[in-house]
């Protein structure tokens, strides 16, 4: 497997699996949970690290089906306000947003990498993406992010990412197999079977992230509201954790690194 270095620690092959903790400037949300309003963004990421994050990711757009449409100058706002408040502080951090104007803005930051749920599909974006020399986070996506539906689906868009980010130079990367409700097409049966195939992602020889932190398959199955959907995740989550994956994004910090330490631990990693 191809390691991806983000900052000063490695992702993927025998590094530990990592922690990203999920700060989100957005109150649209689908999980109310996770929005931090501007101002106490760095005291958030300052407990998440306390808590044992290796980084932060902070988005300001939820992607959320049915959520508000902010515009681009929105999102740029929020987000220059919360990186000017971690600016210094040596925390890495990821920044997670789609539009090529947002990420110009963003690489004026001491930024540590880039979240791409649009898998390099923007032209202009993807230019940006590799002069910064950043790693990127991609995820599978053909032409709307997490639009392909069914397992062989997203093994065929995460081929074209990969395809994508060869053209660019962009080879220091972590790849998304897009769990989750993106689309109206896309099934909770269909985020299960991800799940239960996960380890066939294995196959593309990259670093593999889990983003299953209580998303809507898990709630259509417990019945419960996303605040409720904790032991629905951790449980996924270790599952994903035996069927490879490297690194976690999480809302729940502490407990997901009691996750990861425990897993870790009988896996007799490290």
């Amino acid at each position: 497997m191809r390691i991806c270095r983000i900052g000063n620690f490695e992702v993927g092959g025998d590094a530990p699996v990592r922690l990203m903790g999920i700060i989100n400037c957005s109150p649209e949300s689908f999980f109310s949970g996770s929005y931090v309003p501007v101002g106490n963004i760095y005291e958030e990421a300052c407990r998440f690290m306390d808590a044992g994050a290796d980084m932060i990711d902070l988005g300001a757009r939820s992607t959320a089906p049915n959520s508000r449409i902010i515009t681009e100058a929105e999102e740029i706002e929020r987000l220059n306000a919360a990186l000017n408040e971690l600016s210094g502080s040596g925390i890495p951090v990821s920044v997670d947003t789609m539009y090529p104007q947002v990420l110009a803005e963003c690489i004026k930051h001491d930024i540590d990498c880039i979240n791409d749920i649009h898998g390099l599909c923007n032209t202009d974006y993807a230019k940006i993406a590799a002069d910064s020399g950043l790693p990127a986070i991609l995820m599978a996506t053909y032409s709307i992010p997490g639009d392909p539906a069914g397992f062989d689906s997203v093994m065929g868009a995460l081929e074209i990412v990969l395809e994508r980010a060869e053209l660019f130079g962009i080879d220091n990367l972590i790849l998304d197999p897009a769990i989750g409700k993106w689309t109206p097409e896309r099934t909770v049966e269909d985020d299960w079977e991800l799940c239960r195939r996960f380890d066939e992602f294995k196959e593309f020889e990259r670093p593999l992230l889990a983003a299953v932190s209580r998303k809507t398959f898990i709630g259509r199955l417990l019945d419960k509201n996303p605040e409720d959907r904790l032991f629905g995740t951790l449980a996924v989550t270790y599952d994903i954790l035996k069927k490879g994956a490297s690194i976690v994004r999480a809302h729940d910090v502490a407990a997901t690194r009691d996750l990861i330490d425990v897993f870790e631990k009988v896996e007799q990693r490290g």
